[in-house]
């Protein structure tokens, strides 16, 4: 099994040289979790820009799960991230930061969850559907052809298809019930359905320095696209934002407790398409350049 993509050009020669930037400078190491059909071709772009801001740093596109792949359920996603991950985390005794795209940001989060002793500083969420997923976009039509958002539900809360990643974040705001029911994954992580772990999770996600969310109203992917700010649909399909979430007023996985101490950071761009955050200079420069430190 191939462990890692490492983009590391610039920081290899230093390192031949005889030169330790990154440890001068203290830049720590980044590691970068992909999306749904995603793989680390697509984030060549975003490891040049880290090389460019920030040289030597040693940046890390964990090659696991490319393409189709993707569709394996997400906790076994995070069982095989973690076992990539954790052997960069314990060589990087400042901490390291995670960027974590799309459906990276989910399995990143379980990560952080289930890590009692993970260093991660900035946990960085570019247009990740934090709060779920409910609309007809082309990546639904192409996992499920014949179901429009209001059918999906059908597949997606039963024992088969919680077996596809898609449908381990799907949140049909119609279906409460049955979400709360048949969620295996976002319900727990969230705690809107209680299980034995939920203070363990809590207190390891706090772990964290700095949350970072990223996202924009043209990215025409993640619906509603405020998911990625943790705001969602309600029965009546209209926004409740994030602070106005029950499981954010319970403070059930400590997003709240984030937001107070000011280590929560939320950036809204306007005309990025979903496919083009991490390769987009401006969303690197504005939104996540500073907290790679």
């Amino acid at each position: 099994m191939r462990t890692s993509l490492d983009i590391n050009v610039n920081g290899l020669l230093l390192l031949l040289c005889g030169v330790n930037l990154a440890g001068t400078l203290g830049y720590k190491p980044v590691i970068i979790v992909h999306g749904l059909f995603d793989g680390p071709k697509q984030f060549l772009m975003m490891s040049r820009l880290i090389q460019e801001a920030h040289p030597g740093t040693n940046v890390s596109v964990i090659d696991l799960y490319d393409n189709m792949a993707s569709l394996k359920p997400l906790w076994e996603q995070v069982q095989g991230f973690k076992k990539l991950l954790y052997p960069i985390m314990q060589e990087a005794e400042n901490g390291i930061h995670l960027i974590c795209f799309s459906q990276g940001g989910l399995i990143c989060r379980g990560l952080l969850s289930t890590l009692p002793d993970h260093n991660v500083q900035s946990f960085i969420s570019l247009s990740s559907p934090q709060a779920g997923q409910y609309g007809d976009t082309d990546i639904l039509k192409m996992v499920f052809p014949h179901y429009l958002k209001a059918r999906v539900f059908h597949v997606c809360y039963s024992s088969v298809g919680q077996k596809w990643s898609i449908c381990n974040f799907w949140n049909d705001p119609h279906q409460r019930e049955r979400f709360l029911k048949s969620s295996n994954y976002l319900a727990l992580l969230n705690g809107e359905r209680p299980h034995r772990e939920i203070t363990e999770w809590r207190k390891n996600f706090l772990r964290i320095n700095k949350l970072v969310l990223i996202g924009g109203p043209d990215d025409g992917v993640i619906t509603p696209w405020e998911s990625s700010h943790f705001g969602f649909y309600d029965i009546n399909e209209t926004i409740v934002e994030m602070k106005n979430q029950e499981w954010y007023g319970r403070d059930s996985f400590g997003l709240k407790t984030l937001h107070a101490r000011g280590d929560l950071a939320v950036f809204v761009l306007s005309g990025v398409k979903h496919g083009y955050w991490h390769s987009n200079e401006t969303v690197f420069r504005d939104c996540i350049e500073e907290w790679l430190t």
